[in-house]
């Protein structure tokens, strides 16, 4: 198995965590606040920067978000269990792609917290969203599971990934208005998880990055309460920490009920050149491209 260091995984015995990180082209800054109406912090994040730096060149660095659930101690473990699997996992792992990789990491992820759930009644029923990016070089990868985002601001945000639930179907398919589903009473109502069944398929994205991106990953415990308009504002400027704590107390500010997980990070010089691999769908940002395009949300 690969021996992989400076991991960040948060936060600790359910309460609030912050980190920053500064790589050679990278900046990143973790923010989780465990809200205004519950007890304990159910979602998890992690920041995993390999010390092999040919490893860290050859599978990329690794960036996640995950908003776990079940009972009264089974989300946070489900969230912590996911992502230290997927961290063990996609650094160990032969396949030859970064998809590959990241999607049999999510499936791995997927049995180890189903067969805890299995053996363990207590358990029952835990499950936890996914959002994990891989930058490597001037790629992205995302894989993701629920309805933790992933938003891009070049220029102009985008969200690039499709939230796994009942409302966000539902206004895909145009019955009803992004509006109404921001207080839809069944807006928590997530159609695909990690950990409730036994196997589970991650949702594959791929983009080229530029200087001066930042992604934006979050748990829903900020899109439920700050817009798309309030989060292009912050993140047109100024550096990631103030960013990152504005947004969480935005989501404060507006009450926050759930949870609340900002990572925040930036493209501060070019990245090395990679070729982009195959098996994730690739997105144009802005435009329609051969392979996809996303939606302009806001700017």
């Amino acid at each position: 198995m690969a021996v992989v260091a400076q991991t960040q995984l948060g936060p600790p015995r359910g309460g609030n965590f912050e980190y920053h990180w500064s790589g050679p082209f990278l900046e990143a800054h973790l923010l989780s606040d465990v809200g205004k109406k519950r007890q304990r912090n159910e979602d998890g994040c992690t920041i995993c920067v390999p010390d092999d730096k040919e490893l860290a060149r050859e599978r990329g660095l690794m960036f996640a978000v995950a908003d776990g659930m079940g009972g009264v101690s089974g989300g946070d473990f489900a969230s912590r269990l996911g992502l230290q699997t997927l961290v063990e996992e996609y650094y160990a792992r032969t396949e030859t792609t970064v998809p590959q990789r990241l999607q049999e990491s999510v499936g791995q992820a997927n049995r180890r917290i189903f067969q805890e759930a299995e053996n363990h009644p207590e358990f029952y029923g835990m499950g936890t969203t996914m959002c994990a990016l891989i930058v490597h070089g001037d790629h992205a990868y995302i894989a993701h599971v629920g309805d933790s985002r992933l938003y891009l601001y070049r220029d102009a945000l985008y969200q690039v990934t499709e939230d796994h639930s009942l409302v966000a179907e539902q206004v895909r398919s145009g019955y009803i208005s992004e509006d109404e589903a921001r207080t839809h009473s069944l807006k928590n109502l997530i159609t695909r998880a990690v950990g409730t069944k036994d196997a589970v398929k991650a949702d594959l994205y791929a983009v080229k990055l530029k200087v001066g991106d930042t992604i934006l990953m979050c748990s829903d415990g900020l899109s439920n309460l700050v817009d798309d308009k309030t989060i292009a504002g912050i993140l047109t400027g100024g550096n990631l920490q103030g960013a990152a704590r504005v947004l969480v107390g935005r989501a404060l500010e507006g009450g926050a009920p759930d949870n609340v997980t900002v990572l925040l990070l930036r493209v501060v010089e070019q990245p090395f050149k990679t070729q982009v691999a195959q098996g994730a769908k690739m997105v144009a940002i802005g435009k329609t491209g051969l392979f996809g395009s996303i939606r302009k949300i806001f700017g």
